[in-house]
């Protein structure tokens, strides 16, 4: 470590074990450690390890945990410790099966933390959010499958649905998301607090309804409108006025694509400048759909090139002649890239 004058950095996720060593007694080790701003470790590391390292590290901004087998009591004293903590990511490992050991050390997060982010989480409770009101930034990745045998993930959401953050602004749901009445409710007290709200689940028509009632301030948007739901997506463009990008789903059930494109170039608004849609579906969109489309967003005033993003599930479509399409617009400068 005398060789280290500084240590900003410290990755221990491929450390097979920590040895029960008195570390921080060599020489030059305090100095090198006590400006460590981000780690990376596993929850299973020796305690001794924690607790040695929370006597030196004050100032740790950020704290990545993946949780699974054992969890080391030593990580109490090492988060609660922190003086500017400002970003936490916990992992959860396929084989974690009971996380309440964990309890103490969430309740102990301090409230200088700007952005969470939970990963496979089935066990983590969520309550402790509650506390957590100086959020900027809250990321809640849990894939949910109703027909398994698991409680339901977000239970415990319930215990937020009245709480505000009033500096949250980027809520993501990338895969399932709570119950739909208690994100309604989460939204009509921290709505207008928001300028990106992700939800990659299904979204019924009342959940699209809130955000268009509740979300006015939203400069990106990412969500599902089903096949009969266009009127829900032009109140949503008509209220959220500051909308920059939006990423919308296309399959059998959801809105079509050509429905989809004509909506967004007619009701969008003004400050719109990017468009990703993913499909799940066989394209059913021709060269002269996709060229309508390009057409119109050249006539919109203010004139405002479009960065369009297409995930395709499937390749049943011509690319080489929806390519040369692109190309021409590239050119007239209506698609700023593709």
């Amino acid at each position: 470590m005398k060789q280290i004058y500084s240590l900003k950095d410290l990755d221990l996720t491929i450390v097979t074990s920590t040895p029960n060593i008195n570390f921080i007694s060599y020489p030059g080790a305090k100095c090198c450690l006590k400006d460590l701003t981000n780690l990376i470790c596993r929850s299973d590391l020796y305690p001794e390890f924690f607790y040695q390292l929370s006597q030196v590290c004050r100032n740790i901004q950020s704290i990545n945990i993946t949780f699974g087998g054992e969890i080391s009591f030593g990580m109490t004293d090492l988060i609660s410790g922190q003086q500017n903590l400002k970003y936490l990511q916990i992992n959860e490992r396929y084989d974690c099966e009971d996380l309440t050991d964990i309890i103490p050390l969430l309740l102990k997060l301090p409230n200088t933390l700007i952005k969470l982010e939970l990963r496979d989480g089935y066990h983590i409770p969520l309550s402790f959010i509650s506390k957590l009101t100086n959020l900027k930034e809250l990321v809640i990745s849990i894939e949910y499958d109703a027909s398994e045998d698991f409680i339901h993930p977000f239970n415990d959401f319930n215990e937020l649905q009245y709480v505000t953050f009033s500096q949250l602004q980027i809520l993501k749901f990338p895969f399932s998301c709570p119950r739909y009445e208690y994100l309604i409710k989460f939204l009509e007290i921290n709505g207008k607090y928001l300028k990106e709200f992700h939800v990659s689940d299904h979204c019924d028509n009342s959940l699209n309804l809130s955000i268009s009632k509740f979300c006015p301030n939203l400069k990106s948007l990412c969500t599902q409108f089903m096949n009969n739901e266009m009127e829900t997506a032009k109140l949503i463009f008509n209220n959220c006025k500051q909308l920059e990008d939006i990423e919308i789903w296309c399959s059998d059930s959801l809105l079509s694509e050509k429905i989809l494109l004509n909506t967004v170039a007619e009701f969008s608004p003004k400050n719109l400048c990017e468009l990703k849609y993913v499909r799940n579906v066989i394209p059913e969109l021709s060269p002269d759909d996709l060229e309508s489309f390009f057409i119109s967003w050249a006539n919109r005033i203010p004139k405002k090139s479009l960065s369009l993003i297409i995930v395709n599930y499937y390749e049943h479509y011509d690319k080489e002649e929806v390519m040369k399409l692109i190309e021409k617009y590239i050119k007239l400068g209506v698609i700023e890239k593709f």
